[in-house]
């Protein structure tokens, strides 16, 4: 079977004994040459050069995206006997360590310590002798009640180690009940817990049901030393509320990997709202596991059947 192999994955032909593996150009079009390959795998592609790739790929049977969220592919238009599979599972650890990184780094209030830094001064308020709880101000993720609303891999990897640092966690899911260990509410449970919550973690994916999940309303029922951390998708947060709530007060900070619109553009209010860290959706990017969860689905293809990830397609 030949397969496509995209230039931006280290996946090779020896992790593919048995195929013809080809390496494309992910931001390029699938050469006319290779118009009859049967899988293809998908990483970096801008959604119109995949659109052309999709149009070329008429013998495909498989197409691998390595993105969590395979919503360019499904936009694509690659033919309707394909079976498109995501990278669900591929992110989990890179995005999990992005996201308790920016948490920690608010947390721990380095935002302040690299301005201090920078003014060359010892500020005394954020070192010395210390409460550990202080009042209106989450400093420790000891004690602290941590939800995280998107409760898939990366929301109970998360949610272990936070855990693990003495947070009280728990998941927010379309089902309630309990995941890996954790307590988990329905969004529809958010009312009562958001006004006795320290720090909200969103890790959804798009969605009409997700879209501004974070709006003027729920950044209001958060208490003003409520911490939010988003490395879901930046459709989930309704930004305008944010910087509101920014410059009002009505959090003490948030932290962003994700905007609606990438790149941020330069006269974005987000880049001078107060107590925000902005990061360039870098908590991805570096998928681990895709040349297993490749092979796992070329067998499934082959067996009729199994494929791991498999998304559901709209039938025309």
């Amino acid at each position: 079977m030949k397969i496509l192999i995209p230039d931006t994955t280290d996946i090779d032909s020896g992790d593919l004994t048995g195929h013809e593996v080809v390496r494309y150009a992910a931001a390029e079009p699938v050469p006319p040459e290779h118009a009859d390959a049967e899988a293809v795998v998908v990483w970096g592609t801008p959604g119109d050069v995949l659109q052309e790739t999709a149009r070329r790929l008429t013998r495909v049977k498989l197409v691998q995206a390595l993105a969590a969220g395979p919503d360019s592919v499904l936009a694509a238009g690659f033919r309707a006997e394909a079976v498109v599979c995501s990278g669900v599972g591929l992110h989990t650890r890179p995005v999990t360590e992005h996201a308790l990184a920016i948490l920690l780094n608010l947390v721990r209030q380095l935002p302040a310590a690299a301005r201090s830094q920078g003014e060359r001064t010892w500020d005394p308020q954020l070192g010395g002798l210390q409460p550990l709880h202080p009042e209106g101000r989450v400093t420790t993720l000891l004690d602290a009640r941590v939800l995280i609303w998107g409760f898939g891999a990366i929301g109970q990897h998360l949610a272990d180690l936070c855990t693990a640092l003495g947070s009280q966690v728990t998941g927010v899911a379309r089902s309630s009940g309990e995941r890996g260990g954790h307590p988990v509410i329905t969004p529809e449970q958010l009312p009562e817990h958001l006004p006795g919550t320290d720090v909200l973690v969103l890790v959804l994916p798009h969605d009409p049901a997700t879209e501004r999940a974070l709006d003027r309303e729920t950044l209001d029922a958060l208490p003003p030393h409520a911490l939010v951390v988003n490395v879901g998708r930046g459709s989930t947060v309704d930004e305008d509320a944010l910087v509101e709530a920014l410059s009002t007060g009505s959090i003490a900070g948030a932290a962003l990997d994700v905007t609606a619109q990438e790149p941020l553009p330069a006269d974005s209010p987000l880049w001078t709202a107060p107590n925000l860290t902005i990061t360039p959706h870098m908590a991805g990017g570096r998928p681990i596991g895709a040349a297993g969860l490749l092979r796992g689905n070329l067998e499934a293809l082959a067996q009729g059947g199994g494929f791991t990830n498999r998304v559901a397609r709209a039938r025309a």
